[in-house]
């Protein structure tokens, strides 16, 4: 079988061409300076004005300590301190690193020495609330940790008057210091759901375009009036574009929270706030849905969703409050957004259409007869993986296009996710989609976590094992549900393992390699 072509939309990439810190000052120039930009927990508004100046103000003491270009660690919750830092350090030529810390020290370690990176921003309070004292101690060792409290302290009359003198001209500051559009803008690392992350480095144009190439595919829905809800750690990428740059770049205001975990309070500051977006994940919407008390979230108009599907139970918890769910889908090279459902283009099933911009090839797949393996090109698609074997070089996607793994199937411009390459198994030579075993059984047991994970049969090759929260799962059950659906018997699970909690990481996926490696340790009891 051929691959399949489908060419881009039309999008002005040229005009995505700028620097993060340009961008930004081309927000204010459309819509002020004295518009709220930013919200947290803290409940002091800070205006755009006020970011700008901020960033140049810190971003002038970190550059003294830090060389241009160099790749920064940033260990920060999200709150308005991070979009500072963030944008500090980009006016000044330095590349944010954003170090996921809820990845263990293992991961976190691995990540600094592929970076490589020397220096870490950090907060006191923050490393102090999240117990992560034993973690920046053991990354300390060759490195230099920087916490913004002593910066704050070290600031002088003159740091301030500096800061204020640039903040009248930043176009200046800019010009001298900021990085070109194809250079590196951020530093992320996969989230390893199903292996060993990898150093992904995005440029200035590839966060800029994506930023304005959702914009432009959710025309009429959002408009600088909107204010963003955004409780997704801006070390994932879905947090990072979608939560804060797609907002700030728009004239839009952002409050940012540092934990999507936090069911009572993320719902309690919607109602606040009076949030009209949400960015969230299926597995935190029904957290916050069932958490939230009565007016919490009756001002959301629209929730973005994206990382895992929508259940179906998710959407009717959320119906009461005339919220509209647009799921979506992307991943880290692609900064991350590639496709999303808008409220003029819905189908139930899908992830949405393609955004404007983006070219995308469906390559054959042994086994697999509908759809294919998911390629796309376009201004939003990485600069490439840092190379583990040399240590800051960067290796490019071929020819620009980047694999993105999924199998999926695309209908009238809709994309729908059938799965992961690799989370297919291969059973007498039929190619069996596990994300379509779960499905079914999600409908059988709702309420429950389930993974279904392929693991080697010394006979049939590799065999179906379901890892399942449910406690009384039963064989039986299953094997009835499925036969009412139709699903062929190789399609079954061979054995049921419950557990009392199913890996997920910091940005509420499930960590299908953590689940895998927890089912070859129960094996045993097969």
């Amino acid at each position: 079988m051929a691959a399949i072509d489908l060419p881009a939309r039309p999008f002005d990439a040229d005009g995505a061409r700028t620097s993060l810190f340009q961008a930004l000052l081309a927000t204010i120039a459309r819509h002020g300076g004295n518009r709220v930009a930013l919200e947290d927990p803290e409940r002091k508004p800070l205006s755009y004005g006020g970011l700008v100046l901020g960033a140049l103000v810190l971003g002038r003491k970190l550059a003294a300590l830090t060389r241009p270009g160099e790749r920064v660690g940033l260990m920060l919750p999200n709150v308005q301190g991070l979009a500072v830092t963030l944008f500090g350090l980009s006016a000044f030529g330095r590349v944010p690193a954003l170090l996921n810390f809820t990845a263990g020290l293992k991961n976190l370690n691995a990540a600094c020495e592929i970076g490589p990176i020397s220096t870490i921003v950090t907060s006191r309070r923050f490393i102090d609330q999240a117990k992560l004292d034993d973690v920046v101690a053991a990354l300390s060792p060759g490195r230099r940790v920087i916490y913004l409290e002593d910066v704050r302290k070290g600031l002088t009359s003159l740091d301030k008057a500096l800061g204020a003198l640039a903040a009248l001209a930043p176009g200046l500051v800019h010009r001298r210091h900021a990085g070109r559009p194809d250079d590196p803008a951020v530093l992320l690392f996969t989230s390893g759901t199903e292996g060993k992350p990898k150093g992904v480095v995005l440029s200035h144009a590839n966060l800029v375009s994506n930023a304005r190439q959702v914009f432009r595919h959710a025309e009429g829905a959002i408009s600088e009036r909107d204010v963003f809800m955004n409780p997704l750690p801006a070390f994932h990428s879905f947090g990072l574009t979608a939560g804060i740059l797609v907002p700030l770049l728009h004239g839009m205001k952002v409050v940012l929270y540092p934990s999507p975990l936090h069911y009572k309070q993320v719902p309690k500051l919607i109602g606040e706030t009076k949030a009209t977006f949400l960015l969230a994940t299926d597995t935190f919407l029904q957290g916050y849905a069932r958490a939230a008390d009565a007016g919490d979230l009756g001002s959301v108009r629209y929730v973005v969703a994206g990382a895992e599907r929508v259940k179906p139970e998710t959407r009717a918890m959320w119906q009461p409050y005339g919220t509209t769910i647009l799921e979506g889908y992307g991943c880290t090279e692609c900064s991350p957004v590639l496709a999303v459902n808008t409220p003029k283009a819905m189908r139930e099933g899908s992830v949405g259409r393609l955004l404007p911009g983006i070219a995308a090839k469906l390559e054959p797949v042994e086994g697999i007869h509908e759809g294919g393996r998911l390629c796309v090109r376009g201004p939003n698609v990485m600069l490439g993986y840092l190379d583990a074997e040399r240590p800051g070089s960067i290796v490019p996607p071929e020819g620009g296009w980047h694999d993105t793994g999924d199998i999926v199937v695309i209908e009238d411009g809709f994309v729908a996710i059938k799965g992961r390459a690799r989370r297919f198994a291969k059973l007498g030579g039929e190619m069996v989609s596990l994300a379509a075993v779960e499905s079914m059984i999600a409908g059988l047991w709702p309420g429950h976590s389930h993974v279904v994970v392929a693991l080697p049969d010394s006979r049939k090759g590799e065999q179906l094992v379901l890892v399942t929260e449910k406690p009384d799962a039963e064989k039986k059950a299953l094997q009835d549900e499925a036969r009412r659906q139709g699903f062929p018997e190789l399609w079954l699970p061979r054995a049921i393992l419950v557990t009392g909690s199913i890996p997920v990481l910091g940005n509420g996926k499930i960590d299908y390699g953590g689940t895998r490696e927890l089912a070859i340790t129960m094996r045993p009891l097969l």
